[in-house]
């Protein structure tokens, strides 16, 4: 008699990048009573879950809507149904859908769990070495510039025990150069918002620039400061001044929630407290890139444990559509309010919706960006 195999992973890891949904169904159907397999991806925008087995097939209903935004497991006994949450490191990439022949049991739905993230594991790894996920994740052609700030992502969430972080570009098909990044190494998690300067793919390149030299700054051992210092040399060396880079830099002690922070132009920074929202009061200093020798210092404040900090760039609260007052004056605190219930990857979504729902069809003057980071409350 055969044996299930303990894990799918062997089999993942021995497959082409390009065909692990396939070597998951069939490993599926081959020790389950399985009926029907597929995945869904996420796409760009974080609104629909589109099939990558049968590209010809509906896009994910209701039910993988809720298990892509609860992050739990779904099952439907009518149908024989189970879905299961797509997710690396908080990073929600989509739902793995299963239909069988009859009700699993509760043991099976745990090992089903297993080859979910297994799957979620390669689907990352695979995902320098093949674009048919990526493909599946586009419903249209990006522009340069968009591709560009997409290639220089680290993701679209990232989670662990002490925080649950979230970010959204818009609009995610041709934005330009507003921008996030973060890591995170022991205790501290590292954060930067950029508003580019220009449009196109210039201010995609600009971007570049100032991105890759924060992260070669950071990668060597480098605090804020020094990454804010190599990112204005490496700007100014290249465009003398004449184009620069707003840029909120944060560390954040995970521990202790001590936040220093580099404020150097535009991005503003807000916290959500016990049902209040207050902005975080920094002195400004010189965008990177506007002079020569351009010298920067930290400034401190502290979140408390279940706090929730917001970083967004002026395409978000200096957004003025039709002559309007700017979104970040009362819309930008109505929609965050709304938000009070939401993990960070729901509250983004809802924010970058209201603001769209401001321009009420009229063309956005800028991109936007927003980040939502829940400093959860530590436990004994």
């Amino acid at each position: 008699m055969s044996v299930r195999p303990a894990s799918v992973g062997t089999f993942l890891r021995a497959a082409p990048p390009d065909r692990l949904p396939e070597v998951v169904a069939q490993h599926l159907r081959t020790w389950f009573p399985v009926d029907d397999v597929e995945l869904f991806l996420s796409d760009l925008t974080m609104t629909a879950l589109w099939p990558v087995i049968d590209p010809d097939a509906a896009a994910g209903g209701p039910l993988a809507q809720r298990c892509f935004g609860s992050q739990q497991p779904v099952t439907d006994n009518g149908t024989g149904t189970v879905l299961l949450p797509l997710t690396t490191w908080g990073d929600r990439l989509g739902v793995l859908y299963i239909r069988f022949t009859s009700t699993p049991e509760r043991e099976t739905l745990a090992e089903l769990a297993s080859v979910a993230d297994e799957l979620a594991i390669a689907l990352r790894a695979a995902d320098k070495d093949t674009d048919r996920y990526r493909q599946v994740a586009r419903r249209q052609r990006l522009t340069m510039a968009a591709e560009l700030q997409w290639e220089l992502l680290p993701g679209r969430s990232l989670g662990g025990e002490r925080f649950r972080l979230a970010g959204q570009l818009d609009p995610a098909y041709a934005m330009y150069g507003d921008h996030y990044d973060w890591s995170v190494t022991d205790d501290r998690l590292t954060l930067t918002v950029l508003n580019g300067d220009g449009d196109g793919i210039e201010a995609a390149l600009l971007t570049t620039v100032a991105v890759n030299a924060m992260r070669n700054a950071r990668r060597s051992g480098a605090n804020i400061v020094e990454q804010s210092e190599l990112a204005s040399d490496a700007v100014y060396s290249r465009y003398g001044g004449k184009s620069h880079l707003a840029t909120l830099l944060l560390e954040i002690d995970l521990t202790g929630g001590a936040v220093e922070a580099v404020d150097a132009g535009s991005p503003k920074a807000l916290i959500a407290r016990e049902g209040g929202i207050r902005p975080v009061s920094l002195e400004q200093q010189l965008p990177l890139g506007m002079f020569g020798d351009s010298r920067y210092e930290t400034q401190k404040f502290q979140l408390e444990p279940g706090d929730r900090l917001l970083v967004v760039s002026d395409g978000v609260h200096a957004a003025t559509p039709g002559g309007k007052p700017p979104y970040g004056d009362s819309g930008l605190l109505s929609a965050l309010r709304r938000t009070r219930l939401q993990p960070p990857t729901e509250a983004v979504g809802t924010v970058i919706r209201a603001l769209r729902d401001y321009h009420a069809g009229a063309e956005a003057a800028d991109d936007a960006v927003i980040v939502c980071l829940d400093w959860l409350r530590r436990t004994a």
